[in-house]
Order: structure tokens, then sequence, then C-alpha cells
């Protein structure tokens, strides 16, 4: 193979390694991070303390209740400040944090069996186990209206039919490609330094970009995360969608910063033992021109 072949083939290769990095650190991810129950509860679970997402369940609760009170026996508007009241102190308490577990978990189990179910349906999610137990650590702790909770069999639907099936497909890409993208990317890079005519060049050059996809992917998180939040409808409400996608995406965040480290560091030792290294020391005291030794003495003639 001639010197310019391969040239154009290792960077061809490289080139499209660094392309797939942040594409593989993405399917990675979600196949891994998101997709795993275990890992999406741990991940969620440190949220039940934030005090905007405490303010936004304990208003939507807090609104149910009395939806429910009201249709019961009607009250006096009065009445709903003290509702409100309770439900904002139920949050602070332990009986909060394992409902907010459970209600995630019983969550992602329903969305992640409809993904991998190619049946067309509605998601749903049964809330009534959660309320039961809810409902009895409210006893438990004397908390106010603990008794005018209802425990009700009702099906609260996250996510309909006819959604279903472009995520079904984006799950199935993604389930794949969390695998194979960052193996490729590796497979690619190292065949693209193996048969470049300059290899210290050609890592270089794959450090250099895998440091500009790790760039590249962080930019993508801010302005999905800018994105995620002008489209929620309150302002009130957005403090708490920051939370919960600030957590979500902390280990793709971490992955990005962690791609343009190294690709940084590698670059940098790169080109520091090209330039200071004994190899380079060598091919320069090589490529100076040799001594001319001086002329010696001359004799004088008689």
């Amino acid at each position: 193979m001639s010197r310019r072949l391969r040239t154009a083939l290792s960077a061809s290769l490289i080139a499209l390694a660094c392309l797939l990095v942040p594409f593989g650190a993405l399917a990675a991810w979600v196949e891994y991070g998101l997709a795993d129950t275990g890992r999406y509860v741990t991940t969620m679970a440190p949220l039940a303390t934030d005090p905007a997402v405490r303010n936004v369940v304990a208003d939507t609760v807090g609104d149910g209740i009395m939806r429910e009170v009201e249709a019961d026996r009607p009250q006096q508007p009065a009445v709903a400040p003290f509702v409100h009241d309770a439900v904002h102190s139920f949050t602070q308490t332990r009986a909060f944090r394992t409902a907010w577990d459970a209600g995630n978990r019983a969550t992602h189990d329903a969305v992640m069996d409809a993904l991998r179910d190619d049946r067309a349906r509605t998601v749903t999610v049964d809330l009534a186990p959660v309320t039961l137990q809810v409902k009895r650590q409210l006893a438990d702790e004397h908390i106010a209206l603990a008794d005018r909770i209802p425990v009700e069999h009702t099906a609260v639907a996250l996510l309909q039919a006819r959604d279903l099936a472009p995520l079904r497909k984006g799950y199935h890409v993604l389930h794949v490609a969390g695998f194979w993208l960052p193996v490729a990317a590796a497979v690619f890079a190292v065949t693209g330094i193996a048969v470049a005519a300059h290899r210290r060049r050609a890592v270089l050059a794959t450090a250099l970009g895998t440091a500009l996809g790790g760039a590249f992917l962080a930019l993508a998180v801010a302005v999905g995360r800018r994105l995620t939040l002008a489209d929620l409808p309150e302002d009130l409400r957005r403090p708490a969608g920051g939370a919960v996608y600030d957590a979500l995406t902390a280990t793709l965040r971490t992955a990005s910063w962690l791609l343009v480290a190294v690709g940084l560091t590698v670059a940098l030792a790169t080109w520091l033992t090209g330039r200071y290294g004994p190899l380079a020391r060598r091919r320069r005291a090589s490529a100076a021109p040799a001594p001319v030794p001086p002329p010696g003495p001359t004799r004088a003639r008689v």
C-alpha cells in the first residue's frame, strides 16, 4: 500500500471514529443509564429533597386532594391552605421519599415494558399501591387529613398508543447502538492509527477529535436543557424541570467532560513526546551537519 493511500485511509477511519464518539456516548447513556430501572430510581431519589421538586409535587397532590374532598363534601375555600400545608409537610417526611421511589419505579417499569412490547396499547400506571402506602404512613405519623386521601385503582395514562411506535423504533436503535457504536469507534480509531504512515500524528489527531466530540456532546446537553425548560408551561415548574434534567443527564455530562479531558491529555502527551522525546532528540542530532575539524597548524617555509 502506498504512503498516500495509507494516509487517506487512516484519516478517513480516524474521522469516522471521532464522529461516532459523541453518538456512542449518548446511546450508551440511554441503554445503560435511562433504560435500567435500578439506576433510574437511584438517580431520581435525591430529587425527593429538592425544594423545587417538592413544591411542584405538593401543589399537584394538594390540588388533587382538594378536588376529591370537595366532591365528597363541599368545603369552604379557607380549607384549601390547610390542605396544602399538610401536603407540604408530608413532602419533608420519610414517607414521601418512600412514595417518590415507589412511584418512579412503577412509572419506569410501565414505560420500559411498553417499549419492549410491540403491542399497541396506552401506557398506564396504577398508583393505588403507592397511594395506600402513603396513606398508611401519613396516618402513622399523625399527618392531618390522612383519612381523606382516596385509594382507588385509577389507571394514569403516561403515553398514548399512537406515540409508542416512533419511541419503540428509537429505543430499539439505541438498544443496539449502545453497545456497538462505542466498539465501532474504538475499532476504527485503532485501525486508523495502525495503518497511518505517521502514527504519532494519527494519535494526535484521534485525541483532538475525541476531545472535540466530547465538547460537542457537552454543548448538545446544554442546548437540550434550554429547549426542554423553554417548553414548560409555567415559570414555577422550570426550576423543578431543571433539577430533573440535571439529575438525568449528570452521567452524560460527566462522560462528555471526561472525553474532553482524556483527549486533550493524550494530545498534549503525544505532542510533548514528539517534540522533546529521545527519538526526537536523536533525529535532530542526526540531521545536524557534522562539525568541521579545525585546520591544523601550518609550518613556516624556510
